[in-house]
Parts: C-alpha cells; structure tokens; sequence
C-alpha cells in the first residue's frame, strides 16, 4: 500500500517525510512525539524533532530537541532499537506531577530500525471516551503497527499549504468503501458541498463522486483508488465550495482494514487563491498599459522631433524620447512577471541596443554587458535603467564623440552593493574635468536618482588610460 517511489528515498529522506506526516500519529493518540535517532555506533541517540498534539494537552512542557541519551540497556529507547518491538515504560509516569504514559516505537525500513519515536500521552488529559477517541485511538493503533513494519509513512510529499490536518475532518472507510465514522467538521465540509444528511453507512466513493454535479474539478482515478485502497491526493472544486482529500490505506501485515481520509475545507484558501491571481493580473495589465503609453509619448516626441528646425530642438527631443523609452522598457519586463523583482540583465541588454541605435549619429558602437546584475527590486528598476542610460549615452555622445567604438556595462553585486561601471574606449575625460561642475541634464538626473537612493557615482579617466569610466554604487536592500 506504500508509494513505490518512497522505496528510493535515503534513510534521511525517509525519515524527513515520515516527520512531515507525523502529526497523524500525534493528534491521532493524543500524544507528544519525539524522534531520536542513533549516531554511527548506536551507542548515543539525539532527538532530532518533537511535536505535540493539537487534539489535546502535551505531556512534555519543554523542548527537548537537541538531547541525548545514552546507550543504557535498561532505557525504553534502546530496547526497541535493539529488539525491534515496542516498549512501555511503568503506567503513569510522573512528569513534573503530572501522570504520562511512555511507548519507544521503533522505526523500521527494510527489517532494520533506523530510528526510534517515542511517544508521551499526557494520561491527566484524557477525555472520555466516545466514537471520535475510539476511532481516532484505533486508527494511531494501525498506524503505529504500519510503522513497525515499514509501511508508514505513506506519501512523500504534499502541498503543506493545503494539506489536510486531523483536526480539519477525520473519515474512516472499512475495506468494503462504506463511511463507519465521520468527524464533525468532515460532516460539515460534506453538507458545504452539497451533500445531505448522515453520511456515515454511506459508500465514500459513491458519495463523494455524486457531489460531481457542478464539479469543475476532481481527480480522475479518484474510484480506482478507493477501490483498490491506494494512498492518493485529490480536490473536489465547485463555484460554491472546495475540499482536498488524502486517502490513506491502513494496512494490517498484508490485510486492509480500510483508509483513513483526511478532508479539509479549502473554500477561503481557493478563493484567496483566485483573488492573488487576479491581483497578479491586474497588475500585469497596469504595467503593459503603462509601457504602451509610453511608447506612444515616444512615438509622438519622435514625430515631433522631425518636425523642428532647430537641431538643438531635435537634440532635446530625441533624448526625452530615449528616456521615456528607457522606463517603458522596466514596465514591459514587469507586465510579463508576477514577482515584484526585476531581472535586470534583460532589462541592460535592451537598453544597451536603443541606446547605440539612437545615439550613434555616424559609425557603429559595439555595446554590451560583462557581468549580471541579478535581481533588482522593481522599486529601483526603473531609476536604475535610466541612470544607466544616460551614463550610456553620455559616454557616447562625449566619449566616443558619437562616432565608432566600444561600450561595455560592467555590473558587480557584493552582499551590501551592486557597482556598476560604464566603460567606453574613447577619447577620455576633458583635463580639469569635475562632475560636480557640469550642466548637463543627463548628469543631474542621475545626480538626483543617485543621492534618492543613497548611492553615489562618479567618472573618472580609465587605468589604462584609454577611454572613460563611469561607476555607479547602489546599496543593496534586504
């Protein structure tokens, strides 16, 4: 009844995914959970995980992750580590006053044991017996026994956002697929979807499948598995209401004594769920609207552009042109993302073309990227990408005094920075240059993104003395 791939796991792996289902075992018994582990000799074991149970009160009021025991003959975890067979420690053990009962499970795969749980049940706590304790009691008491032979757990993984807990709705289904015990809240899921009445007596898979009127999705094999009592996942989904199932096979040695089905009402978390999503979209849809308007203001400064006489109108207008385009660019990246950061080398590459071709009025500029930027906040994107155009087309423009030559972006990220360096083979910085002194629109745009995001650039004449580098430092944000 195992999931096959769960045969290829290492012991480690194994181990980690019976912990990501062994709260079934703690809120079934009502009971603490420990897990000691033993080192390469087996003469020291050391708890590697602990879990309480929501069902009731915990036996154990502190952690005990992290502590050893050492190999005594006599100590309840050794000897089911030794003997393969569970171990009671005497009735009603006190814990600081307070009566516990102890059980040292051992974990089998393959024959051997590889681990030990064991198991506190705080005895003071106890309710009364009725159907839920009964049945949950008993299903702990297979579990347990599917856990000495290697048969538990039972899936590798699971969605933990969705995953049904003990508490969101507990069905027990005997061998012949008839209901012998529901728990409330899987009543109540049931009647959410439409079903009426009691349905314990009820065939499960009948039922279930009957409430496929306006079901928009449901696991195909959903009455195979049943039928043939296989460990599976699936979603019932209707406009009105949603619920995930886990059916898990409770397995005797070789017997089934039916499954044990874990359901919970996904109702809010999918509409939450369609919510983000349409959020996502809508968002999208701002940043692809926004891009296409401001490829249309482009548009229209480029027709104006054509229209002036004046080239030093036609100069002003073309650089507007270039710096709306440059925004318009971080948005289209945007519009096609749902993560609220940017890869930003894409966003380089894009701005490193439209830069040659607008600001090369005669040769060829061999522009491109050495480096990567990595993932720059949306919030900085933009700023970024119009600073690196304007240090792009200024070392064009003045560097290669709009002729041929080379331009290289040079971005490097360190845990508290990310330095760029624009490089350029041209004729250098002018003697007496002084950034601080020039009127240049470009630079005090990016005098004023810079000190907006607490960075700082400056230009200066390469070490090999041929061309100009510009370096812009940026703090990286947590």
């Amino acid at each position: 009844m195992v999931l096959s791939h769960l045969d290829n796991l290492s012991n480690e792996e194994w181990l980690a995914a019976f912990v990501s289902q062994w709260h079934l075992l703690a809120d079934l018994s009502f009971s603490d959970l420990l897990l000691w582990l033993p080192n390469e000799s087996g003469e020291v074991f050391e708890c590697t995980a602990q879990i309480r149970p929501v069902t009731g009160p915990t036996a154990l009021e502190d952690d005990v992750i992290g502590e050893t025991i050492m190999h005594e003959p006599d100590h309840a975890v050794t000897v089911a580590f030794m003997t393969g067979q569970i171990t009671e420690t005497s009735d009603n053990e006190l814990y600081a006053g307070i009566p516990v009962d102890v059980w040292a499970v051992p974990i089998m795969r393959g024959g051997v044991c590889v681990a030990v749980l064991e198991r506190h049940t705080n005895v003071m706590g106890l309710r009364a017996l009725g159907a839920m304790e009964e049945n949950y009691m008993e299903a702990a008491g297979v579990l347990t026994s599917m856990l000495l032979e290697g048969q538990f757990p039972l899936v590798s993984t699971m969605d933990k956002a969705l995953a049904p807990k003990v508490g969101d709705g507990v069905i027990r289904v005997q061998p012949d697929g008839l209901i012998s015990y529901a728990s409330p809240n899987a009543i109540t899921a049931y009647r959410r979807l439409g079903a009426m009445g009691d349905i314990e007596g009820e065939d499960f898979g009948d039922l279930t499948r009957g409430l496929r009127h306006g079901v928009e999705t449901m696991g195909q094999t959903m009455l195979s598995d049943v039928r043939q009592q296989r460990a599976a996942v699936f979603d019932v989904e209707q406009q009105r209401a949603s619920m995930r199932f886990v059916l898990l096979p409770l397995v005797v040695g070789s017997i089934s004594v039916g499954m044990l089905v874990l359901c919970r009402d996904t109702t809010d978390l999918r509409r939450r769920d369609r919510m983000l999503v349409t959020k996502d979209a809508t968002i999208r849809e701002i940043h692809h609207r926004i891009k296409n308007n401001l490829q249309t203001v482009a548009a229209l400064l480029r027709m104006q552009s054509r229209r002036m006489k004046s080239e030093e109108g036609r100069d002003a207008l073309r650089d507007a042109m270039r710096r709306v385009s440059s925004i318009a660019v971080v948005h289209d990246t945007l519009s096609h993302t749902v993560e609220e950061d940017v890869e930003f080398d894409a966003v380089c590459d894009r701005i490193l073309r439209m830069v040659g071709d607008l600001a090369a009025s005669s040769g060829v500029v061999r522009a491109k990227r050495v480096g990567s930027f990595g993932v720059v906040p949306s919030a900085t994107a933009t700023s970024l990408a119009m600073m690196i155009t304007e240090l792009c087309q200024n070392a064009i423009e003045h560097g290669l005094q709009s002729s041929s030559g080379s331009l290289e972006v040079r971005p490097s990220l360190s845990s508290e920075s990310l330095v760029v360096d624009v490089v350029d083979d041209g004729a250098g910085l002018p003697e007496g240059f002084d950034i601080g002194r020039q009127d240049s629109l470009g630079l005090a745009i990016i005098a004023t993104l810079v000190e907006d995001l607490g960075g700082s650039v400056e230009l200066q004449q390469r070490d090999d003395g041929e061309g100009t580098r510009a370096r812009l430092v940026l703090p990286r944000s947590d």
